[in-house]
């Protein structure tokens, strides 16, 4: 128990230091604190969540050693001047970070997908799924436009495509699964990754529009809060209206 509260109050401190950091103008540094959180809550969940789903516990994993990659291929950059200006790192570790990341989010569709009937969706959330839908694709367009004055990487618009399309993907199941579950775990998880997605949408606009400390901050707060609500749902059994257990155990 008192370990636990000490872990969570080391992400806190991360986070404060982060913002403090970043405030100061130590972008490195504060970049450092910053790909720490998520790591460190994954170590939480392994340590002192009881039944652990295998697709929860990938989507942690793929995206925290993500966020430790980003540190590793900084400081061999920090570290050793000559390849501070070599294009083929920076983009290695694009591709390599984000297909990590898409890999990330498809387990936690996966996940969430799993605990659906998607007969009883079809059949009652007809219109629902239709709005998700033009939704989903006049938001994927909108990212899109973003991104496109600003490419970089031969591959990067496509790379940029898939991630927003599996982001999306997931927030829609996570919506679904709401309306079908109706309880505290499910609204758990569309809360989290409503969080999610919008830190995205900050991250792009912090990437590709204006590198803001405001934006990265505000980003980075909404994926606390996102791993804050997926934290506290893997702690609970699907209840239908809290009256009734079902066999699948998430």
């Amino acid at each position: 128990m008192y370990n636990s509260k000490i872990l969570v109050g080391c992400v806190v401190l991360l986070y404060v230091f982060f913002a403090f950091f970043e405030v100061l103008g130590e972008y490195n540094l504060a970049y450092h604190l910053d790909s720490l959180i998520i790591p460190l809550i994954t170590v939480i969940y392994f340590l002192f969540v009881k039944n652990k789903s295998i697709l929860f516990m990938l989507f942690l994993v793929l995206y925290s050693v993500s966020d430790l990659l980003g540190i590793a291929v900084r400081d061999v950059l920090v570290n050793n001047s000559a390849y501070s200006h070599d294009h083929i790192i920076f983009e290695y570790d694009y591709y390599i970070g984000s297909i990590l990341y898409i890999l990330a989010y498809l387990f936690l569709f996966f996940k969430i997908a799993s605990s659906l009937s998607f007969i009883h969706v079809i059949k009652h959330y007809k219109i629902h799924l239709l709005v998700l839908s033009i939704l989903n694709v006049y938001l994927v367009y909108v990212l899109q436009v973003i991104v496109e004055p600003n490419i970089y990487y031969e591959y990067e618009y496509a790379v940029e495509l898939v991630y927003n399309i599996v982001m999306l993907s997931v927030l829609s199941s996570a919506l679904l699964n709401y309306f079908y579950r109706d309880n505290k775990k499910s609204f758990y998880l569309f809360i989290g990754s409503l969080c999610l997605v919008f830190s995205e949408v900050i991250d792009i606009a912090f990437i590709y529009l204006s590198e803001r400390s405001l934006l990265n901050i505000l980003g980075t707060s909404l994926a606390l809060g996102a791993f804050y609500f997926f934290y506290q749902q893997s702690k609970l059994l699907n209840e239908e209206n809290g009256e009734k257990n079902y066999m699948v155990l998430d």
